[in-house]
């Protein structure tokens, strides 16, 4: 009677040997397989894949994994309807520089002295020039790439600031100068006085903005990683244009009062 209960007992043991040898294995194959994910060729593609999706290099950037979900949701948006996007997108970074502008000039919201002509104006001149800008910085992406990327960020700098930047200045300050009801004469006053200002402060931000874009930020955010920092350029425009009208009421009132004195001193004469 002894003998098959032994039998039994050592086939139990070889059964829970066999599960157990089963278990460890497929622990182990998992264990393989997690490894060549970061090790092998596997590794390879997800750091591929992940390279896709996220550019910027370094620890140091982990605080701007947050904007990620708002960011992915821009991008989406910007691929369903690009135009409708931008369009929008102009419109709040026009009408938040203008407003910074203002809050800086007047205090605006303090003094309740807020000027909606003025913001509309911003506004007229942001929708008329947000396509051609995108459709410009579309083709500087797509173009002047070679095999160093230095020198394709070069090119790229030095083209959007010698033929993008003086053309939307000149539209910019004379759309500002014409849609206040100057002459086309005062409008290029407005433009000679401002865009040489403007263009020489642009080499101070602009270049930078776009060779870290150019770099790091996938295609579909460049535009509104542009946008963020349009927001305080936007804010200088609008401070030196407001300053540029400020100085032609000067000079036309100085002129008004020196043809007062000289008619006054005529009349005397007379």
């Amino acid at each position: 009677m002894s003998f098959p209960l032994f039998s039994g007992r050592s086939a139990l043991r070889r059964l829970h040997q066999t599960v157990r040898r089963n278990i460890s294995r497929r622990h182990q194959a998992r264990f393989e397989s997690s490894k060549q994910t970061f090790t092998g060729n596997g590794g390879a593609e997800a750091g591929k894949q992940q390279s896709k999706q996220w550019t910027i290099p370094g620890p140091g950037w982990g605080w701007i994994e947050p904007l990620g979900a708002p960011l992915r949701a821009y991008g989406n948006m910007q691929k369903r309807s690009p135009i409708l996007t931008q369009l929008e997108s102009t419109l709040i970074i026009y009408y938040l520089g203008d407003v910074s502008a203002q809050i800086m000039q007047t205090n605006a919201f303090a003094d309740a002295s807020y000027e909606p002509a003025r913001g509309l104006k911003a506004l007229t001149i942001g929708l008329i020039s947000s396509i051609p800008s995108y459709k410009w910085f579309l083709f500087l992406g797509r173009h002047f790439n070679y095999s160093s990327h230095l020198v394709s960020i070069g090119v790229k700098i030095l083209v959007n600031q010698t033929v993008f930047t003086p053309v939307f200045n000149t539209y910019f300050f004379g759309m500002q100068s014409l849609l206040s009801g100057s002459t086309l004469e005062e409008a290029k006053r407005r433009v000679f006085d401002t865009v040489p200002v403007s263009w020489r402060n642009s080499w101070k931000v602009w270049p930078l903005v776009t060779a870290f874009s150019f770099t790091f930020i996938p295609p579909q955010s460049r535009s509104v990683f542009a946008g963020v920092i349009a927001i305080f350029w936007q804010t200088y425009l609008s401070w030196l244009n407001k300053n540029a009208e400020a100085g032609e009421k000067g000079r036309a009132q100085a002129d008004e009062g020196t043809a007062k004195v000289d008619s006054s001193k005529s009349t005397t004469r007379g």
